[in-house]
């Protein structure tokens, strides 16, 4: 039974892109920010933006995978947010929280 589960995740593997989801080539803008009150800032904007198209219907009911990048922003940048609160950059969650919403905004358009 194993072999068949590793045969049906390989499978389900092909056609996956190898290259990133992001167009950021290394490390975001926002991880770049030594300002923390800038960070917060602006976390909280491209988290607010991700909570707003993630409860849109406009974006529920579309066939764009705009609702998906959203809610993976808005998971993403809450968690950079609230690491941010405690006054502590985690450059990964900072990272995804960037890239998840330059993909929502690009499947907007």
């Amino acid at each position: 039974m194993a072999a068949f589960a590793g045969q049906a995740v390989a499978a389900d593997l092909v056609g996956v892109p190898t290259a990133d989801y992001c167009r950021v080539a290394g490390t975001s803008n926002l991880a770049l920010n030594e300002n923390v009150g800038e960070l917060r800032t602006e976390v909280v904007r491209l988290m607010d933006e991700a909570v707003d198209a993630a409860n849109s219907s406009q974006w529920i009911d579309s066939k764009r995978p705009v609702f998906l990048w959203a809610s993976e922003a808005k998971v993403a940048c809450g968690k950079a947010y609230g690491y941010l609160k405690n006054n502590y950059r985690d450059e990964d969650y900072l990272n995804k929280c960037e890239c998840f919403h330059s993909r929502m905004v690009e499947y907007m358009h």
